[in-house]
């Protein structure tokens, strides 16, 4: 058989040189990787709907109950919002919570290609390992962002709206948001409650401290056998006044409602919370290719490593408590919220509003701490992901 070549045949034209180029290889994710990875997790639906019954789902029924025993028997049950159950739900629920749930989210993200076997069938389609890994950061963090947002915002609202309409202080109803002289004009008018409820404590260096004894033992009450005399009533509310001007620092921090300026900075706080339980946890599944012990390690430091380091003053390992990301974070609490274990919010170097009992560090420490957590855990993850055999 002999083959004839036509020399007169069209030869197939070559692809320009000024084409479109092959972006398979580059490092930067682009729109549609970054939608592909957020359709893989909203499709784990056992997954979504447990991140929404924990960001949302404990909050709304935890407001519902208080509302209905409030509806049900106002008299005793207190209102369902106020600022001490905002403080509560947010320190203590949405910020645990809202961290262990994207750090699950983040293990998923970081895992499920090997647990699926789907990671060598990534590697073959030429995309960049390393963008198929940085792709899972915003992928992961358009989810959870907007579920803690969500918990959140229903929070705020119950807690404004449903909070009560007088305040109770030592119990004793006192107007909100009084200043120090406010205060005091205000207790001139009721003595007898100031002097014995509001709390007092004499020291020998209390300014008129026997005179506040006196006055105190003479109207609620003194030891047995001690002498009564009755004071005069211009005394009774001079003293009134100086022991309201002594309480106005804890009477400061009582509110009916929280103020838009604490609803803001708690609501930042979370998110970015949230985002670090999400990018460690994304890093640590994938360095670990699991998402059940990545998942037990990140409750176990939020759990029980971040309360013990951040009060436990341990010799010769402080620098090493200090950079537990959650110590960093617990610095960078909001005045006004109550950190881990108890106490005002902000840094720990026992100012107003803040938290002696923490071990210190200033705030340039802790945001240097935070950094370093998300990017030496997203090396660590980038890296694994790179060097993976498919």
């Amino acid at each position: 058989m002999t083959t004839v070549i036509d020399v007169d045949a069209p030869v197939p034209a070559l692809a320009p040189a000024g084409g479109p180029a092959d972006h398979r290889g580059s490092w930067i994710p682009n729109g549609g990787m970054i939608a592909t990875r957020i359709l893989e997790l909203r499709k784990r639906r056992g997954l979504m709907i447990a991140l929404a019954l924990v960001t949302i789902g404990i909050p709304t029924v935890f407001m519902v109950i208080r509302l209905l025993m409030h509806a049900f028997a106002p008299k005793t049950y207190g209102p369902a919002g106020g600022y001490d159950i905002y403080t509560n739900l947010v320190s203590g629920v949405l910020y645990v919570f809202g961290f262990i749930v994207a750090a699950t989210l983040g293990a998923t993200a970081g895992s499920s290609d090997l647990t699926d076997g789907m990671f060598r069938h990534l590697v073959v389609t030429g995309r960049s390992r390393l963008a198929l890994y940085l792709a899972r950061i915003p992928a992961g963090l358009a989810i959870i962002v907007p579920l803690v947002a969500a918990g959140f915002t229903l929070v705020c609202i119950v807690c404004v709206f449903a909070a009560p309409t007088r305040l109770e202080f030592n119990g004793v109803t006192v107007p909100a948001n009084l200043s120090r002289p406010g205060l005091e004009t205000w207790a001139a008018g009721h003595p007898n409650e100031v002097i014995c409820q509001f709390g007092v404590r004499i020291t020998p260096s209390t300014p008129d401290g026997s005179t506040i004894g006196n006055v105190t033992n003479s109207l609620c009450g003194g030891p047995p056998g001690a002498p009564v005399t009755q004071p005069p009533q211009a005394q009774i509310t001079e003293v009134a006044r100086l022991i309201a001007g002594m309480n106005y620092s804890d009477y400061s921090r009582h509110f009916l409602y929280p103020s838009n300026s604490l609803m803001i900075k708690s609501g930042l706080w979370l998110e970015l919370e949230a985002a670090i339980g999400f990018i460690v946890g994304l890093g640590l599944g994938s360095l670990i290719g699991q998402r059940t012990v990545t998942v037990v390690l990140m409750i176990v430091l939020e759990i029980i490593l971040t309360p013990i380091f951040s009060r436990a003053h341990i010799p010769h390992l402080l620098n090493l408590q200090r950079g537990v990301v959650g110590v960093a974070m617990a610095h960078l609490t909001p005045g006004g919220l109550p950190v881990i274990g108890g106490g005002g919010g902000g840094p720990g170097g026992g100012g107003p509003g803040g938290n002696p009992a923490l071990i210190p560090e200033t705030i340039t420490v802790s945001v240097c701490v935070i950094v370093a957590w998300l990017v030496v855990w997203s090396a660590l993850g980038a890296w694994r992901m790179v060097t993976r055999d498919a």
